[in-house]
């Protein structure tokens, strides 16, 4: 039986934990990896909006996260129409099958590696769902595929050292041996908690990745409806995080090492990323993304074009527009960066940034708004980079703020990732009257910018710069904080942009219609 969550501490829960506010059924189950309720802002902050914004809606969750020492406890008050949770951790604290003897029938074998193929030519494999879920079907714990017969038959070894003869191109077997357990671990975990997990008349991912095989695991056994919403594209994050990688090896030599070619094992965990996704939009009902070109990087992973739609992110409208009589007559010589305190934020370069700004405007400040946990030894190199620079008395981490309440004390707020979707952030700045500097990452040149046509002609709510070039965030922002007039062009635009492409109501009537298709819906 489950342990129940505790809501009153800021504990993580354990391993299969549950939360169920009563026995009524759940309309739409969400599935969040490493996202809301235990980690805060962005894609969490969002999923927050769209539970309060459908009271009549009973959402549930099955929360996936790395293991407990990764997050740091419940960060919203759950609204009274979130009824359920479920916890599970992939990685930790997850029981192993013990050491002993298996067999495996050889049959089974083959369409292991059937299926295995259509990975790699997943665009020739239009029913690679349906086979993943039918041998899944075999690997409970007492079926003839379960984790035991993968760790531990003969058949499996033999597979496994043939496939490493055949397509290794990096020298040891160990190394090899470890990247395909990892790889695979999670799907056992996954596979067995699709029996524990309380029924819905739809489910919803919030990325593909586990969450999203996860989803199409249960679309497909439950016979009941996916929604797949992508605020970044998963397998996009996922390369990132892997090029970056330290802790998968690359065992070639300084001869046999191509710079411009990544390892070979890194090159099977993007895979399997890959083959993820493509069996997650297949089974899906509807893929959702921010803006076109996230779309098309969507179908260029596998998902059928008539399955996918925009639906831009939109902000609560008259909450920030009321903060526009707040601001003082002069713009404040504030930038200020609202977002995690995290190495994709690329929050260096804006400090950096303000050190060429700070030698022009002596008196401006850089506020950074957001928590310092996620990684805290990156938001000590933050600091520790402010004093190096001389910045004590320039830049101030303020930790989590209220962002409505932050607007009318700023003068622009500035992005400086190195990726991102369609950041509520800017929107909200828009509507608040302040106007941007941002990296051209996502949609956020569309968003400054506008698209061509009428959004176009709106004018520039701000200004655009490259990724890691701190003079160039500098001026920019110098630019727009010493032209009075350039300031308020560029105010105007954003809350005129914002005002007529990306309200909160727009984004609600979109996704109403898609909840009530999906809980309409009859297999």
């Amino acid at each position: 039986m489950d342990t129940m969550i505790n809501l009153s501490t800021n504990e993580m829960p354990l391993n299969g934990a549950s939360f169920q506010r009563d026995d009524a059924p759940i309309d739409v189950m969400l599935l969040l990896e490493g996202t809301y309720p235990f980690v805060s802002g962005g894609v969490s902050s969002w999923m927050h909006q769209i539970i309060t914004g459908f009271p009549n809606i009973r959402f549930g969750g099955v929360f996936l996260g790395s293991q407990p020492s990764d997050y740091k406890g419940v960060r919203y008050q759950l609204p009274n129409n979130f009824v359920y949770l479920k916890v599970v951790y992939l990685y930790g604290d997850v029981a192993m099958p013990a050491v002993q003897e298996q067999s495996v029938d050889p049959l089974l074998m083959e369409h292991v590696a059937g299926l295995h193929e259509c990975f790699k030519a997943h665009e020739k494999c239009p029913h690679m769902m349906q086979q993943a879920a039918g041998l899944l079907d075999l690997a409970f714990d007492d079926g003839p595929l379960n984790h035991g017969v993968f760790l531990h038959s003969k058949g499996a070894w033999e597979y496994l050292a043939q496939n490493y003869r055949l397509n290794c191109t990096d020298p040891s077997f160990v190394d090899y041996f470890w990247t395909v357990r990892n790889i695979h671990t999670p799907i056992w975990k996954l596979n067995a908690i699709t029996k524990d997990i309380a029924p819905a008349r739809m489910y919803h991912s919030i990325s593909t990745g586990y969450a999203g095989f996860l989803g199409a695991l249960l679309s497909h056994r439950n016979k009941r409806p996916l929604l797949i919403s992508e605020h970044g594209i998963y397998t996009k994050e996922r390369k990132i995080d892997l090029y970056q990688a330290e802790w998968i090896r690359d065992n070639r030599n300084i001869f046999q090492h191509d710079p411009s070619e990544i390892g070979y094992y890194k090159k099977m965990w993007i895979h399997f990323f890959e083959a993820l996704a493509k069996m997650a939009y297949d089974q899906a009902n509807a893929i959702i993304s921010l803006y076109e070109t996230n779309r098309q990087r969507q179908i260029s992973e596998g998902a059928n074009p008539l399955k996918t739609a925009c639906i831009a992110n939109g902000i609560d409208l008259p909450k920030f527009a009321a903060q526009r009589a707040k601001r003082p007559k002069e713009v404040p010589q504030v930038l200020c960066l609202i977002g995690r305190v995290v190495p994709i934020k690329d929050i260096k370069t804006f400090i950096r940034s303000m050190r060429t700004l700070v030698n022009q405007l002596p008196e401006a400040e850089g506020w950074i708004a957001g928590p310092e946990d996620e990684d805290e030894m990156y938001a000590q190199e933050c600091r520790e980079l402010v004093k190096t620079l001389g910045l004590e008395a320039n830049v101030k981490f303020l930790g989590f703020q209220k962002v409505d309440t932050l607007m009318p004390k700023i003068g622009l707020t500035i992005l400086s990732s190195i990726s991102e979707a369609l950041p509520l952030v800017l929107l909200e700045g828009f509507a608040a009257g302040v106007p941007t500097i941002a990296t051209d990452v996502g949609s956020c040149r569309q968003l400054v910018y506008g698209l061509p046509g009428e959004d176009q002609a709106l004018g520039a709510a701000g200004d655009i710069v490259r990724i890691a070039d701190p003079q160039a965030l500098a001026h920019a922002a110098i630019k727009l904080l010493t032209d009075q007039n350039a300031w308020q062009r560029a105010s105007e635009a954003g809350i005129a942009r914002v005002e007529k492409y990306y309200t909160q109501t727009m984004m609600f009537d979109r996704y109403r219609q898609l909840y009530d298709e999906g809980l309409l819906w009859q297999a």
